[in-house]
């Protein structure tokens, strides 16, 4: 636990990429310490920079009824970012910006130790496996991060479920695995 506090005191003190400059605050992510299960997105957007925590506006809370529906909690998974600030309007995070943040997240994987990453979001599941597949093309598939060969499920961002609603029973396919 102590070394998830010093990365996260990192992250907030970091000023590595230009993301930093339009930050309120930096949002490293949170959970259980010793969770199985990693939720990782792309990065945070206005709310959450304004509270410094991971997936807590509209898409934060469909998030929490998507765990509920598979009998988990926020408290029961980690959750995080690619990129630990907001980009400016909400845009994609760059390539450039991912690398800046990546050694974080590494860092983050390595101590938690999840059996399963969840990449939310095409710019996670892109970034996390290295590929440009288009995330309908990636889901339901079998991916595995690192030298470890961490298992990855992909699925689709909540934000896209709320303004996609016809895409919410995939998602519910993906969670089930």
């Amino acid at each position: 636990m102590a070394d998830l506090v010093a990365i996260h005191e990192e992250i907030n003190a970091c000023t590595q990429c230009a993301l930093h400059v339009g930050r309120t605050n930096a949002v490293p992510g949170e959970g259980s310490p010793d969770a199985g299960i990693m939720f990782i997105g792309e990065g945070p957007g206005f709310n959450e920079d304004k509270q410094a925590r991971p997936f807590v506006g509209a898409a934060g809370q469909f998030l929490n009824e998507l765990l509920a529906s598979i009998g988990l909690r926020r408290e029961d998974v980690f959750i995080t970012n690619m990129v630990k600030c907001r980009p400016p309007n909400n845009r994609d995070p760059r390539a450039d910006e991912i690398a800046e943040d990546l050694p974080y997240l590494y860092r983050q994987i390595e101590l938690v130790g999840p059996e399963l990453l969840i990449a939310v979001g095409r710019v996670a599941a892109q970034s996390l496996l290295g590929i440009e597949d288009p995330i309908g093309r990636m889901r339901g598939k079998a991916h595995y991060f690192g030298e470890a060969r961490l298992p990855v499920v992909v699925t689709y961002h909540p934000a896209y479920l709320l303004r996609s609603p016809r895409e919410k029973a995939k998602s519910w396919v993906d969670l089930k695995r």
